[in-house]
């Protein structure tokens, strides 16, 4: 099986070998790639090199380092999307990321988990299962997104939070686990628009 069949037996959501040679060779040349990104000053040279390593990527990706990255092929966002210092993505299952999205330092998607048994775990055993984060969305500070979560359009996960289930639309949440703290009103308006800024 090559790497786009192993990908799509990966997305179906059932067990597969972590250790399998094509998949270790994959998170090699990940590596690499990332190690290339990362050391590179100009923020115009960091965008294409992050197109050209994920799956998808919008127009004007900002990736500050240290970026880092399982395959990068399953990884797909959109336009405008921002993320700060040291953001990791375990993407043997697919990520999307929507339009507008910012993360802050330190934030966490891991779509892979281990298998619980501990002798399959031992073997190479492994899960994925896909992470989904809406338009206009902000992780804050060290936010760890887990397998199978959707985060809904315009929604703001606070710092230190662990999302362990899917969250709504326009809400902020935060804790670990994540909850729902209340809805983004009309209230959470401020009047600004870039145009006052002095």
């Amino acid at each position: 099986m090559n790497l786009p069949e192993k990908f799509a037996y990966m997305a179906t959501g059932k067990p597969y070998d972590d250790l399998d040679p094509v998949l270790i060779a994959a998170r090699d040349r990940a590596t690499t790639e990332t190690n290339v990104l990362n050391a590179t000053d100009d923020s115009d040279e960091r965008a294409r090199l992050f197109a050209a390593l994920v799956g998808s990527a919008g127009a004007n990706p900002v990736v500050n380092p240290n970026f880092r990255c399982e395959f990068g092929a399953n990884i797909h966002v959109g336009q405008n999307f921002y993320a700060n210092y040291d953001v990791t993505m375990l993407d043997g299952g697919r990520i999307t990321i929507g339009d507008d999205v910012l993360f802050g330092p330190r934030v966490g998607l891991y779509t892979s988990n281990h298998l619980f048994d501990p002798v399959e775990r031992q073997t190479g055993g492994c899960i994925a299962k896909p992470i989904t984060i809406g338009n206009r969305c902000w992780l804050a500070a060290n936010v760890a997104v887990m397998p199978g979560v959707t985060i809904g359009d315009g929604t703001i996960i606070g710092a230190n939070s662990v999302v362990t289930h899917s969250i709504p639309a326009n809400v902020i949440a935060a804790g670990n686990p994540c909850q729902v703290i209340r809805p983004i009103t009309a209230a959470d308006k401020t009047g600004f628009t870039g145009q006052d800024w002095v």
